[in-house]
């Protein structure tokens, strides 16, 4: 056989000594075979390389062999920019993992209709949804197509739901902890307007510093929809009410350009007058002047071990008998990027590696 040309069954059939059709059954599952005939033909495939088409594995079983992954996120904040960070690091390793489970992936994109009528239009086996909010519209359209999902970040109040944790105490600790240990005195916090877990962590967490501390908590809760467009235009508005502020953790990575742009407008240096920390450590906070402080999530070992969920949700690989895939790597806490941007004198951290912050929970 050339090598350049894909094995077929008559190649495993010949190798194997028996039929087509036996061939054929063996690795569907269908008709009758004896196991140890199966076992051989099974054996015999992945010697000569052999791997089942995906159009006709589909037409078998009536199944797509597709995973799509969606945000219930706004296009303002999921779109733009941003979507190549948080979205894509997460698109990106899902797709990987997999493809080593014999699945493709599709990243259903944010449109201005919502991601309900965006989900509408592809055709998936089971769905990863990237931080759904509680009574999230997309987790409800997802049940009531009968598509299995799993939820990449946690979902409060829904422990029927299977779930990778993203750790949103952790989270809130180190971005809260280092702006407090930076010895601001009048911070304010800007999370968005839908009930996730990630923002009720850190409310939670920054009312408590500024108990603690003796802050007045300034806590904005912007609409998602707004984007970084509605930061900027919060920010302006909280320095002409506010001038004193001298730290903002800007929740959302679109906020956090919204505060930078607003910022720059009215003169404020960072972080001389004014320190802004966010919590994804994707472009816009890479590529932002000064760089800005962030949260490593290890988005691609979570959205990894997303997908291994997925997939034992839905019966296993698609493969009859697939080469050994080794285990996701393990939960990896969050850790704490420090840049420029909350840091007045001082050594800055190298950009390029992260630290797991004292903050974080053990």
């Amino acid at each position: 056989m050339p090598e350049h040309r894909r094995p077929t069954i008559a190649d495993v059939a010949a190798a194997a000594g028996v039929s087509r059709t036996t061939v054929s059954h063996a690795l569907s599952g269908a008709g009758k075979v004896n196991a140890e005939t199966r076992a051989l033909v099974q054996r015999v495939a992945i010697e000569v390389g052999y791997r089942p088409s995906p159009r006709a594995r589909a037409l078998r079983g009536g199944r797509s062999n597709v995973l799509g992954v969606v945000s219930s996120m706004s296009r303002s904040v999921a779109g733009g920019p941003a979507r190549l960070g948080f979205y894509m690091e997460v698109a990106a390793a899902a797709a990987e993992r997999a493809l080593a489970h014999g699945y493709a992936l599709v990243l259903v994109p944010p449109t201005e209709d919502g991601p309900t009528s965006a989900l509408d239009s592809v055709a998936v086996d089971g769905v990863i949804v990237v931080e759904p909010a509680e009574g999230d519209p997309l987790v409800d359209q997802i049940r009531r197509n009968g598509i299995p999902f799993v939820s990449l970040g946690q979902v409060d109040g829904d422990g029927a739901v299977s779930q990778v944790d993203l750790h949103p105490v952790a989270v809130a600790d180190l971005l809260v902890g280092h702006l407090a240990d930076q010895g601001v005195r009048q911070p304010a916090l800007l999370v968005g307007d839908r009930p996730r877990a990630s923002y009720r962590a850190v409310v939670h967490r920054f009312r408590t510093e500024a108990r603690d501390r003796g802050w007045t908590p300034t806590v904005l809760t912007l609409p998602e929809d707004d984007g970084a467009a509605g930061a900027r235009a919060a920010t302006r508005e909280l320095l002409r009410s506010a001038p004193s502020t001298d730290g903002v953790i800007a929740f959302v990575d679109a906020f956090a350009a919204g505060v930078m742009a607003a910022l720059a407008e009215l003169e404020r240096r960072v972080p001389d007058d004014v320190l802004v920390l966010t919590r994804y450590d994707g472009v816009l906070a890479r590529t932002s002047s000064p760089a800005i402080t962030a949260v490593d999530l290890h988005l691609g070992g979570a959205a990894a071990r997303a997908v291994d969920l997925l997939v034992e949700e839905l019966g296993g690989p698609v493969e009859a008998q697939p080469p050994a895939l080794p285990a996701a790597p393990p939960a990896a806490r969050p850790t704490l990027v420090v840049r420029a941007s909350s840091q007045r004198g001082g050594e800055q951290q190298d950009p390029g590696r992260d630290r797991e912050a004292e903050h974080a929970h053990p």
